[in-house]
């Protein structure tokens, strides 16, 4: 997901008065220019989120004062429906606005607020949106997700995976859910193979997340829709929902990927390039595998960063390499180029970093780097 700073650029007062036109189409009192001028003069030093209150804030002075009323104003607003996978700002960011009008004002009033959040994911996402309601109307809101489930649009599907996930980004954790997933799982049986990636993608990182608090009853479930729906689509669903358990090592999980025999791969050759790396840089990174047995074997293979933190001590950081089978006796060279980039969610600082190569799970060879991170303004 596109973070804050990127985001927020498009909520202002031209994304106001985008939705205010809307709106006035369906209720001709509607302040347009009002609207946008209150929201352009509140933004300016505020992040995302924030962002979307103040315009959900001034829709509310702006409509009518009965909720049901004023959320049946927006839904009429909304437009048309998403294409399959249109993404959650497919009808425009202005959208996130009405999302957080429901979540907002609309927990008090379920059931005006319950079918506006369908409406609203079939032009924009309600993933954030339903969260409220799942706490202070759980056995509502449990049995419209079980309906969307079973929804033809994808994106109501999809909202059903997603609008569940115990620890969706950048919404709040779902307590419930990570102590007992129970519910999450029962809506996600009628979407483990569902014919759209976008929906297959939301059921996949909801089951990883819920992996990390309950990793034998995922794997649990792996197995059981491996075993009865073998098909392209479950195969895909359960790869991706492992993965965390993947990076972790865990055998189980690699087993059912048929990842096997990597007792007997050997790591040869294993490098770094350049030994030294400014931050921004790409740094390749080599190593030969050989298979010592005289079967064939596939096996996952893995990389871990090790990064040097404030005070010196290292931490890793798994990513994904590729699946390799390898015949009997087989050497086979791969190469990885990782860019050393500057991101949001991770400071850099200089020194001797690592590189790690593992082979289903088990670490198999080691290389270190020297990280050079100049001060801000400094030229190279």
């Amino acid at each position: 997901m596109t973070d804050d700073h990127s985001l927020k650029r498009h909520i202002d007062g031209e994304a106001a008065r985008l939705l205010g036109k809307a709106i006035r189409e369906r209720y001709p009192d509607f302040d347009v220019e009002g609207y946008a001028a209150e929201v352009d003069a509140r933004v300016g030093p505020l992040e995302l989120k924030d962002r979307v209150m103040v315009m959900a804030e001034s829709l509310r002075a702006r409509l009518p004062a009965s909720y049901p009323d004023a959320v049946a104003v927006l839904v009429a607003s909304l437009g048309e429906g998403l294409v399959e996978g249109g993404g959650m700002y497919g009808q425009g960011f202005h959208l996130m606005a009405v999302a957080r009008f429901v979540e907002e004002y609309g927990v008090a009033h379920p059931e005006a607020s319950l079918p506006a959040l369908v409406e609203i994911t079939r032009r924009h996402t309600s993933e954030f949106a339903v969260r409220p309601f799942l706490v202070h109307h759980r056995e509502a809101t449990l049995a419209l997700m079980r309906d969307c489930a079973l929804d033809p649009d994808p994106n109501v599907r999809r909202f059903a995976g997603e609008g569940m996930r115990p620890r969706l980004p950048w919404a709040r954790r779902m307590t419930d859910f990570v102590t007992d997933p129970g519910p999450v799982l029962e809506v996600l049986e009628s979407l483990r193979n569902d014919p759209s990636a976008y929906v297959r993608t939301s059921v996949a990182n909801n089951l990883n997340d819920v992996s990390r608090d309950h990793p034998d009853r995922v794997l649990d479930l792996a197995e059981r829709w491996l075993r009865e729906s073998p098909t392209p689509e479950t195969a895909w669903t359960v790869r991706h929902a492992l993965r965390t358990l993947v990076k972790k090592g865990d055998q189980r999980a690699l087993a059912l990927l048929g990842a096997t025999g990597g007792e007997h791969v050997r790591a040869e050759a294993m490098g770094v390039s350049p030994a030294g790396l400014d931050l921004g840089g790409t740094l390749t990174v080599r190593v030969d595998l050989v298979n010592a047995d005289d079967r064939p074997h596939t096996v996952i293979v893995d990389y871990r960063v090790h990064y040097v933190r404030a005070d010196g001590t290292r931490r890793p950081k798994v990513f994904k390499w590729t699946t390799v089978e390898l015949c009997a006796g087989e050497r086979r060279t791969l190469e990885k180029r990782h860019r050393v980039r500057p991101i949001s969610t991770r400071a850099h600082h200089p020194g001797e970093h690592l590189v790690e190569v593992q082979v289903n799970g088990v670490i198999k060879g080691a290389a270190p780097f020297e990280l050079r991170v100049r001060p801000a303004g400094e030229r190279p």
